[in-house]
């Protein structure tokens, strides 16, 4: 029997409209814009200032204009991964809640944590399902309200996350558009060189974990930027030369957006011109499981039916990976 291929049908985001500029943190942490925008790329982050509103309600959004764009119902979804670091509660799960926000009645739902290779993951496992014949409809979104877990005094993390989500649809593709590979990574890191010391089972919350401060985000900069550059740039030289793609044959990189020098040296380990790389960090930063979506949303109507696509993602855990697509929206 074939097998049958997952292709992406649909897309929808979600961004906050409150904008956190480079300048904004100039007021608030010992930094200044330009040091941000060379070490970086980003120039502005989004906000989800709403303390009522979180990961759900950013999920559901991308979701509902998804499904919209494409005229599908939320009853035929059957299933919705969400990849988060940033979940609403540990449990529910935030795609639970999406579920029930959007009236997904017949999905079942779960929530995929890979950091920011979190979209990448939750594509592929919701294409196996597809394949499989398993599922016909399958939600991924990608999201991520990393404001709340980000300490203001620490210059070294605040500058860049921003807020945000996407999501796509997946169905089964009737040619040869879809989902063709992909290759993913992980490495354990127990020097904890990314990571949120406190609210897991190992050291739940306490007087003391709060005073510390150790409910924040907190990184090993360097060491992180080191391993992303070669873990990025190596993984998406290596599902090209996998599937025998020079680089004339392929039409976009979406990388995550975490740095833009990150980003540069994947697309020259490549052998691609800045004109075939999707960059957004300088409006939204580093958006963790939600830059991948956001990128495609925002570059949709760019896109050309057919057209060889690799998606490239590096996260703590660590994880990292790479997709080939063939574009498959006419």
């Amino acid at each position: 029997m074939d097998v049958k291929r997952a292709k992406i049908t649909a897309v929808g985001h979600y961004l906050p409209e409150h904008r956190l500029t480079n300048h904004d943190l100039e007021k608030m942490v010992d930094t200044n814009d330009e040091w941000i925008r060379t070490r970086t790329g980003i120039e502005e982050r989004r906000i989800l200032k709403d303390k009522d509103k979180a990961t759900a309600f950013m999920s559901a959004e991308a979701a509902k204009e998804a499904l919209e764009s494409k005229g599908v119902s939320p009853e035929e979804i059957d299933l919705i991964i969400v990849g988060t670091v940033t979940p609403d509660y540990l449990f529910p799960s935030t795609a639970c809640l999406v579920q029930e926000k959007i009236g997904a009645t017949n999905a079942f739902a779960f929530d995929l944590s890979a950091a920011c290779s979190g979209f990448l993951y939750a594509l592929s496992t919701g294409a196996m399902y597809i394949e499989s014949g398993r599922a016909k409809k399958v939600l991924i979104i990608g999201a991520d309200k990393m404001s709340s877990i980000l300490d203001f005094t620490d210059r070294s993390t605040c500058i860049l996350f921003g807020d945000g989500a996407g999501a796509v649809l997946l169905e089964e593709s009737e040619d040869e558009t879809g989902i063709i590979d992909y290759i993913h990574h992980s490495e354990g890191d127990t020097n904890c060189s990314l990571y949120q010391p406190a609210g897991g089972s190992l050291n739940p919350a306490s007087k003391e974990t709060v005073e510390n401060m150790e409910h924040f985000v907190r990184q090993d900069g360097r060491s992180v930027f080191k391993k992303a550059t070669m873990g990025m740039a190596d993984v998406s030289l290596e599902i090209m030369e996998k599937n025998k793609l020079d680089p004339e044959d392929v039409a976009w990189l979406v990388p995550h957006q975490a740095n833009l020098r990150i980003i540069d040296a994947t697309a020259r380990r490549m052998g691609l011109s800045n004109e075939k790389v999707m960059i957004n960090i300088n409006k939204y930063g580093n958006t963790t499981a939600g830059t991948i979506p956001l990128c495609l949303y925002d570059w949709k109507e760019q896109l050309n039916y057919g057209e060889n696509i690799i998606l490239a993602a590096f996260g703590g855990g660590f994880t990292w990976g790479a997709t080939y697509l063939k574009w498959g929206i006419k």
